[in-house]
């Protein structure tokens, strides 16, 4: 039975509908002094991945400090656009039903995201969604590149062992993070991968959405499959 429920963000749980680029575009530009003209391929992929990638198509080679400059910019950019943010994204259906069913169920829940921590905070409280996340024992985009890693770490901060442990998430890079750390996944198809690119990548369950309470809380405790 899972005691520990390790939540992706973007497409699993939230919708920004197009801000997050627009935010990352800002802060890219005031790291770098260019505009951002195309963005490295994002799906599953941690923010120091995506950052140093997306420099490099603008012919940029970037260190640390450049990243956490850059984090620091993304972190203000969310602040000052929170309520644009909740005007134009959105919680996904299920999502606000889910966490409180988990939580009355004595589950704990946390984040495991490429997002860097600040940001991760402020996207779920825009929406909501924060109240039932133990932000300590989650994993994020400034703790490491690999999403593997960052499952591992979130295993050792909950001070849990993988079989006590699932992983819901919407890519396949979400289900090789998981799995390479022997933790469980529930996949949905809420983001851009469709559901047979999920399976395909091995996760154990593979949902259309968020909507089936009942059954996803079964699904955690291992017990409806």
């Amino acid at each position: 039975m899972a005691r520990l429920v390790l939540w992706d963000i973007d497409h699993t749980l939230i919708d920004t509908r197009g801000v997050g680029r627009e935010l990352s575009a800002a802060a890219f530009q005031r790291t770098t002094g260019l505009a951002m003209r195309e963005q490295a391929k994002i799906d599953g992929i941690t923010e120091p991945v995506i950052f140093r990638e997306t420099a490099k198509l603008h012919g940029l080679t970037t260190d640390r400090a450049d990243f956490e400059r850059f984090a620091a910019a993304l972190s203000e950019e969310h602040l000052k656009r929170t309520a644009e943010l909740r005007e134009r994204g959105h919680a996904l259906p299920g999502a606000v039903a889910v966490l409180d069913a988990l939580d009355a169920g004595d589950v704990q829940q946390t984040v495991v995201s490429g997002n860097v921590r600040p940001v991760a905070e402020i996207k779920l409280q825009v929406f909501g969604l924060d109240r039932h996340i133990l932000w300590d024992l989650g994993a994020y985009g400034e703790d490491n590149d690999m999403r593997a890693e960052l499952v591992r770490l979130s295993l050792q901060r909950a001070d849990a062992r993988p079989a006590e442990a699932v992983l819901i998430g919407d890519t396949p890079a979400d289900v090789k993070g998981a799995h390479a750390n022997d933790v469980r996944v529930i996949a949905v198809a809420s983001g851009r991968s469709n559901e047979a690119a999920l399976r395909d990548s091995g996760a154990e369950v593979v949902l259309s959405d968020l909507r089936d309470t009942e059954l996803l809380v079964k699904l955690v405790r291992g017990d409806g499959q």
